[in-house]
């Protein structure tokens, strides 16, 4: 078993080069200790490239003033980077979400650097990615240096995201409250549209979902079902009464039944302890649960969505996004 040699954040990043390109994790699972330490660096860095899907942080990188030393390029345009890229500050890469990992992997999108949080070693000696996999995990296979914040309070997720130590190269002791996603307060246009969506939810289907009022409003109109089953590329707290209540349970799924197929959830600190070592949930990378051959293959396929992305906050009440 590979050694677990712990070093600060200061002494990781002081890694990363000037020209390099360095990928973020995604979601509430961002690495928040490593990419302060990365953005201390400005002064000494220039024309780093930063990628990342949506992350729950405040994206410092973005700031037009650091323009010299960081470039974002986002896949996801998430609330953080988004005045960024309006106004040419940082830029955006538009593809499909399952197609990113193989990107990654063909070096076509190319990562020198990858910082990402992971779960402290299991009996096994592996390190789970936690609440996000999604396209964290064809980083962390391709970069040429692989930086992991090792927070006790990720929890350990079942699927593909767990890796061998071998994987890493440095680690960090980053004991810290993940980002957390509040749910929004429905109103009564969401609680309609709720209602008229779940009309179209058979028993036995399986759903996608989305975040935000609206989809948690279809979500909390979904009680009276039976036997759905859940194939989506995230979901947050809106799900769990449904899995509480015996709704979701995956019976008639005509792929992985009986699972919950994801690629990262984000919510409060009550979902990310519900997925905790929990075989319920498999959570699996984006190329494999947004491929559309994939979903296809799941009868009676159902996803009430709206695209709309609420506030984010750590559960330090540090950042508020809109």
């Amino acid at each position: 078993m590979k050694k677990i040699n712990f070093v600060s954040a200061t002494e990781a990043l002081g890694r990363v080069r000037s020209g390099q390109h360095v990928f973020v994790g995604s979601g509430c699972a961002e690495p928040e200790l490593l990419v302060k330490a990365l953005v201390a660096r400005a002064p000494e860095l220039h024309d780093v490239e930063i990628f990342h899907l949506l992350t729950a942080g405040a994206a410092p990188y973005a700031d037009p003033a650091l323009q010299g030393s960081f470039r974002h390029n986002a896949f996801f345009i998430g609330p953080n980077v988004r005045t960024a890229v309006r106004v040419g500050a940082a830029d955006y890469t538009p593809c499909f979400l399952h197609e990113i990992p193989g990107l990654i992997r063909s070096g076509r999108v190319h990562i020198d650097v990858a910082l990402v949080q992971v779960s402290p070693p299991g009996p096994d000696g592996r390190f789970s990615l936690g609440i996000s996999v999604d396209v964290v995990r064809s980083a962390v296979e391709t970069a040429r240096l692989v930086i992991a914040q090792v927070n006790p309070r990720m929890p350990r997720t079942r699927g593909e995201g767990n890796l061998p130590a071998s994987l890493f190269d440095l680690f960090v002791d980053g004991d810290a409250p993940l980002f957390e996603l509040a749910s929004r307060q429905s109103t009564p246009d969401a609680e309609a549209i709720g209602r008229h969506c779940s009309a179209i939810v058979e028993d036995g289907a399986t759903i996608q979902m989305g975040i935000g009022a609206i989809p948690d409003a279809v979500l909390a109109q979904l009680g009276g079902k039976n036997d759905l089953g859940v194939h989506t590329e995230m979901f947050s707290d809106g799900l769990l009464p449904l899995i509480e209540s015996g709704v979701v349970n995956g019976r008639r799924k005509t792929l992985h039944r009986g699972k919950i197929i994801t690629s990262f959830c984000m919510g409060t600190r009550k979902l990310y302890d519900a997925v905790d070592d929990d075989g319920r949930f498999e959570f699996r990378p984006s190329d494999y649960v947004n491929d559309p051959f994939v979903i296809a293959q799941n009868d009676r396929m159902v996803s009430p969505n709206y695209g709309c992305w609420p506030n984010m906050r750590s559960s330090r009440s540090r950042y508020n996004r809109s």
